[in-house]
């Protein structure tokens, strides 16, 4: 129980930090991107408005949505562009390659005419494994296509990418192994308080069965004596009750302190078939109708007797909580790689109750719960699903057309 908890303390911490550091790093890195595609546009706007050169005087600042450096002839220097003039008239493609050395004449006029082609304003074009932003200004009798070298701009915006997830993954590891190394401090309370608890329902179990005890012998005796009366009979009843009650409350304490369960291949079919033999007497008794449906050879990774237990615990509850002259199904079959077993018990005003709470500790719906006097105490569900989840399985309750099923799947062990 402690050690379930503990795991599910660190992978919920885990999960938190984690989507606040991708958020933090995707926010960085959609801001990173985005500014310098608005450089991109900024530098390719000055050149266009200056006909693919350089300006001669004060740059002009750009208005953008994100805030950047104040561009000037020494910072523009730095970046790697050229440009096409292509004449209306049929001219020649005038070029200007003053500012870039791995693009030739020839393949910056070929360049140009695939971009007129387009007949976009805006876009990129690949050459050589680079990647070239341009931008189309129109301009009466002939057409400016200004091409600039994004991969300096990119490749700043990538390494600080990079850089953030990188920074992410390290903080998440170093948080991760902190985590683990003091988790068990963290909820050190929690585990006092569940020990305290534990030791409490053990010792008072103990305390409680000696005057049950004595009451018992007390009222055998007075049988002895005068006979059996309804007030002996009641009696016995309610400290078989009690017994019981107290024998369920420090299973359940054991169950969770991690027993010693030895899980090995298990025949599973055998173990329902058995839990199925003693239930079908008791069924017929109470008014009910026994169904059983075991498919053969179904093995899973169990404890032979908890498991036995598990399937007489699920038995016993539809038995309970089963509309008289109501049915009882019992059903064991090989789904993909699962063991699935369905129990399931009529019950007719099913759909007001909440299957959901169904394996909450003492929980007992008013009307679901308590159909006759042998009602339980709302705690061998509980029970069953702390076995399973020491199976490493999974258990479930639904309603579908007047019937309750009670529903675990476990790992098949196959050959």
């Amino acid at each position: 129980m402690i050690q379930h908890f503990r795991k599910k303390f660190i992978l919920i911490s885990t999960s938190a930090l984690l989507v606040v550091i991708i958020t933090i790093i995707g926010s960085i890195s959609a801001v990173t991107y985005f500014q310098a595609r608005q450089e991109v546009n900024s530098v390719l706007s000055i050149l266009s408005d200056n006909e693919g050169r350089m300006p001669a005087r004060q740059v002009p600042s750009q208005s953008n949505f994100f805030p950047q450096q104040r561009f000037t002839r020494e910072s523009l220097s730095q970046y790697r562009y050229f440009s096409a003039t292509i004449p209306h008239n049929g001219d020649p493609i005038q070029v200007d390659n003053q500012h870039i050395l791995s693009v030739s004449a020839a393949t910056i006029r070929q360049l140009a005419q695939r971009v007129e082609r387009r007949n976009n304003d805006h876009g990129q074009v690949l050459y050589n494994s680079n990647v070239y932003a341009y931008q189309v200004r129109r301009m009466g009798k002939r057409t400016l296509v200004v091409f600039l070298d994004e991969s300096l701009m990119m490749s700043r915006a990538r390494e600080i990418i990079n850089l953030g997830v990188l920074l992410g993954v390290v903080s998440m590891v170093l948080y991760t192994i902190i985590l683990v190394l003091f988790s068990q401090r963290a909820i050190r309370p929690i585990i006092e308080a569940e020990r305290r608890q534990k030791e409490f329902i053990t010792n008072a179990g103990h305390e409680l069965k000696t005057p049950l005890t004595v009451i018992s012998a007390n009222t055998e005796m007075q049988e002895l004596t005068n006979g059996e009366t309804e007030l002996t009979t009641s009696t016995k009843e309610q400290v078989s009750r009690m017994t019981k009650l107290i024998n369920y409350l420090v299973s359940l304490a054991r169950l969770q302190e991690q027993p010693q369960m030895n899980i090995v291949p298990v025949d599973a079919s055998a173990a329902v078939d058995r839990a199925v033999a003693g239930f079908k007497n008791v069924a017929a008794n109470a008014g009910h109708q026994f169904e059983a449906a075991v498919a053969p050879a179904i093995t899973v990774m169990a404890d032979e007797n908890y498991l036995y237990e598990l399937v007489s615990i699920l038995i016993d509850n539809a038995n309970k909580y089963c509309d008289p002259d109501g049915t009882v199904s019992v059903q064991l079959a090989a789904v993909k790689k699962n063991a699935v077993l369905t129990v399931t018990n009529s019950y007719a005003k099913g759909a007001q109750v909440d299957t959901k709470r169904f394996f909450e500790r003492f929980y007992r719906e008013n009307k679901a719960r308590t159909l006759s006097k042998n009602a339980g105490y709302g705690i061998g569900l509980s029970m069953a699903q702390t076995i399973v989840h020491n199976f490493n399985g999974r258990i479930s309750a639904k309603y579908a057309a007047g019937r309750i099923s009670l529903v675990v799947s476990l790992r098949r062990v196959t050959k």
